[in-house]
């Protein structure tokens, strides 16, 4: 049996907020997104945009997720993924929770190690390596779980925690020991692979890897034909979260709408 056989298909969208100089692009892209029958909208936590004008219009990570909280009824909503380096992680589990009681319950808390050294850079953090910002994310996961089971008022709900990431040695040991939903770019071989050595960390924490949500992007596809084969193939594999990457300032929804379609019509 695959994780996926007792698991909901879920669509997703990433509304990257780059691009978009009037923030009102943003806010009319997540009433369209939850009108299209999507089930999370997710953003990015850069402070500079990843792709087209390096200096381009952009907006911060969870101000926005405040505001989509609000906004909202029915999706939920979350970073895809936290840099962990940008914010002290006792500030960050409180800034989870009240987006959380703004939502509802609708939050979901991604977090990632990091990466882009521009953001690093211009705002004055400290880069490190790939192996330290890996060890400071677990340290961080521990104190942002202890400090969640502090807060007054508690969470709505406990907070599910997606990390996203594919190193075997680290990132894939967090996955076993914190995350809810595992994401992963990946193809169906090299999935097949990942989430072997993911089973052997689980079992080394004794925990059922069947537990934890697996999560991809869809992207790259030419056509909605496309799109949907290669969510049908990464679902045969256990893959149920789908997301669908959209850059400023159009958000255009059609690839999303495909996929809502296919979850529909499964």
């Amino acid at each position: 049996m695959t994780p996926a056989a007792d698991r909901p298909i879920r669509i997703a969208v990433q509304l990257q907020p780059q691009h978009a100089p009037d923030y009102g692009l943003l806010r009319d892209a997540v009433a369209r997104s939850e009108d299209a029958g999507v089930d999370v909208v997710f953003t990015w936590d850069h402070f500079y945009p990843l792709y087209g004008e390096p200096d381009g219009p952009h907006f911060e990570c969870w101000s926005l997720l405040a505001a989509w909280a609000e906004q909202t009824d029915r999706v939920e909503l979350g970073a895809l993924v936290t840099c962990n380096s940008y914010r002290n992680p006792d500030l960050l589990a409180d800034m989870a929770r009240t987006v959380d009681h703004i939502s509802g319950g609708r939050l979901i808390l991604g977090l990632g190690s990091g990466w882009f050294e521009r953001d690093y850079t211009e705002y004055g953090y400290e880069f490190g390596t790939k192996g330290s910002r890996l060890d400071d994310l677990g340290e961080s996961l521990e104190r942002i779980d202890a400090r969640l089971r502090k807060l007054n008022p508690a969470p709505t709900r406990d907070i599910p925690v997606l990390l996203g990431g594919g190193g075997e040695r680290k990132t894939l040991r967090h996955v076993a020991r914190h995350a809810d939903i595992w994401h992963s770019f990946v193809d169906v071989e090299t999935y097949r692979h990942k989430s072997a050595v993911l089973a052997e960390h689980c079992a080394d924490v004794g925990r059922d890897p069947s537990e934890i949500e697996r999560s991809t992007e869809i992207g790259g596809a030419e056509s909605a034909d496309e799109a949907r084969r290669k969510a049908e193939a990464l679902h045969d594999e256990g893959i149920t979260l789908f997301t669908v990457g959209l850059n400023g300032p159009d958000y255009p929804l059609d690839l999303v709408e495909s996929l809502v379609a296919w979850r529909d019509g499964r």
